[in-house]
């Protein structure tokens, strides 16, 4: 599927876009499903753009939060993206918004996979509205080049031990982020402007960005600066 991209002049100005993006996908499939899962990553941008999605009305007890992937490290570590958004989004949402990590007590991921998958299994499914960055080497969430496509479906998330990454990580895996009914990717940065330019010509199955492209149903909407 094609992607649908949106430049925006600077970071503030795409965060106020995205937020009134993810609103209004929201409050569409609240009007058909009484509860949604919305899926966020973790990283830098989001702190722009997390808090202003939090000023929106949103009715945040049918909303569930949940993560694209996590690192294999304390909650409370500054490397978490559960504290990322705990601090970026949740602490701004009503007290009894629904949030749910991915990690657990288990000493790795791949220990952790059956105890994850139930986890994610209960939530509202698919996923509403599902919110990726873009690394330069094309992956999205945890997912990297390299890694095979095909296995990564058994379960609603994956195990990751990164090419290079001090961490072990947990992705959800390629067949939940593809069945969303939304996805956003949100860019900033020349080199990934130019991956993106890039793929717009052609198509390359070891980038996991391309995998999602493939198997996904609808366009992926792409929230990006010129700066």
């Amino acid at each position: 599927m094609p992607l649908q991209r949106q430049v925006y002049p600077d970071i503030e100005s795409l965060s106020q876009a995205f937020a009134d993006f993810a609103a209004t996908a929201l409050l569409d499939t609240l009007s058909r499903k009484p509860q949604v899962t919305l899926v966020v990553p973790g990283g830098s941008t989001p702190r722009h753009y997390l808090p202003e999605l939090a000023k929106r009305p949103l009715p945040w007890d049918r909303i569930t939060v949940t993560l694209s992937d996590e690192r294999w490290v304390d909650v409370d570590e500054e490397q978490s993206n559960e504290r990322l958004v705990k601090q970026c989004l949740m602490q701004h949402l009503p007290q009894h918004t629904r949030f749910v990590g991915l990690k657990t007590q288990h000493d790795t991921p791949f220990d952790a996979i059956e105890t994850i998958h139930q986890r994610l299994d209960c939530l509202p499914l698919p996923v509403s509205l599902t919110v990726l960055g873009l690394g330069e080497d094309g992956h999205i969430a945890s997912l990297f080049p390299g890694m095979n496509p095909d296995s990564l479906s058994a379960h609603h998330c994956v195990a990751v031990a990164p090419p290079i990454a001090p961490s072990l990580r947990v992705s959800l895996s390629l067949e939940m982020l593809a069945n969303s009914e939304r996805i956003v990717l949100v860019v900033t940065g020349e080199k990934k402007r130019r991956l993106l330019d890039w793929l717009n010509e052609n198509s390359d199955s070891k980038l996991p960005i391309a995998w999602l492209l493939q198997r996904n149903r609808i366009p992926i909407i792409v929230f990006e600066t010129n700066e």
